[in-house]
């Protein structure tokens, strides 16, 4: 009964977060997902209160979980409300394959946005056979190719102009692409990434250059993107070294966690911790790697860091409001103008939700049977 009691109420919570990523899409006239709804204009001042453009980085792979929606035979309108937003992905496809950023630079590409949109056109190819999508993909990971540096770090078209560790989450995608069109250069740019990223995994265990700009704290959202880009990539090529990095940071950011769940919103690389706020897109993403690593390992300790993670953020779902720009959605920050993304309900944040409950039903589905 208990059982039932939480599948339901899990179930009910992602379905709040699925309508809010498809009234997310509906706010926009092109198929792309809105940035999020925002309670502030600046410091984006050509951006409007309320619902905002939509996002190209991050409709990559919200389009990828829509497919993944249609693909576990939720609703068949899933999938076509993922086709859109491919589609409109691949009308924003720079000449050279990259993707841009119009905030920062039209037609310019940025590696990690190029990597996130690779996701979306992967999973596109695999729903549909389609040739137009796996050759957007292609462009797209050639472009990512011709930007690696020698050492495997991306610095060239980067975010800041800086160096990233969290795009390991770049070489997963190109590791996705992999899967579906087989190409040893793929892979071998994929490994030099994630070989360089374990360089960057300091004595703390925790990553260098994880934050927006050098010397900057990280915030746990991209802390998690970094440690997530290991953890696929140890399970997509089986290699041990990943999967142990990986283990290694998930376990140092498990230590900052409190009984309720709250995690710091940032961490430096020396392991000072800023308490005043959490960043909730990365408790969803924290927990999405701990629900991983537990099914990965069976040590229960990570299912118990995961359920305390997701359960914080669920104590901060917007379930109750009228206004559809807020019901369903989660923060970017708890108090919700702490320093992530204050003031607003990005939809990154609502997509990791969306992510880990589904982790959640499937564990609990796995209990019941």
């Amino acid at each position: 009964m208990q059982l039932n009691s939480a599948f339901e109420n899990i179930s009910m919570r992602r379905q709040f977060a699925v309508d809010w990523l498809m009234h997310a899409q509906d706010a926009t006239l092109d198929g792309g997902f809105s940035y999020g709804y925002y309670f502030r204009g600046v410091p984006f001042t050509r951006m409007k209160f309320g619902w905002r453009e939509s996002y190209i980085e991050t409709t990559g792979y919200i389009a990828e979980a829509f497919f993944d929606l249609a693909a576990r035979g939720q609703d068949e309108s899933y999938g076509a409300r993922a086709l859109r937003a491919a589609n409109w992905l691949l009308t924003r496809q720079n000449e050279d394959g990259s993707f841009s950023n119009d905030r920062y630079a039209r037609n310019e590409g940025i590696v990690f946005d190029t990597g996130q949109v690779l996701f979306g056109l992967v999973a596109a190819f695999k729903h549909t056979d389609k040739e137009e999508y796996l050759t957007a993909a292609r462009r797209a990971a050639d472009w990512l190719l011709q930007k690696l540096d020698p050492d495997g770090a991306w610095r060239r078209n980067t975010h800041n102009s800086c160096v990233h560790t969290y795009n390991t989450r770049t070489a997963w995608a190109v590791l996705e692409l992999n899967r579906v069109y087989p190409n040893s250069n793929y892979e071998l740019a994929a490994r030099k990434n994630l070989d360089w990223a374990l360089t960057q995994l300091n004595d703390t265990d925790l990553f260098e250059n994880c934050g927006f700009t050098p010397g900057d704290s990280a915030f746990t959202h991209t802390i998690a993107y970094a440690i997530r880009g290991l953890l696929e990539g140890s399970l997509n090529l089986g290699d041990q070294n990943y999967l142990d990095a990986a283990q290694r940071a998930a376990r140092r950011v498990a230590g900052y966690l409190r009984k309720d769940g709250f995690l710091p919103g940032d961490i430096n690389e020396n392991g000072g911790a800023n308490t005043r706020y959490a960043c909730l897109t990365g408790n969803c993403q924290m927990a999405i790697i701990w629900y991983k690593l537990f099914e990965e390992t069976g040590d229960r300790f990570w299912l118990e860091c995961a359920d305390a993670a997701l359960s914080f953020a669920l104590h901060h779902q917007n379930t109750g409001s009228k206004n559809q720009g807020v019901r369903g959605a989660l923060a970017g920050s708890y108090p919700f103008w702490g320093k992530y993304t204050p003031l607003a309900y990005p939809n990154w944040a609502t997509k990791f939700l969306l992510e880990a409950l589904l982790q959640k039903e499937a564990l609990i589905l796995r209990e019941q049977n």
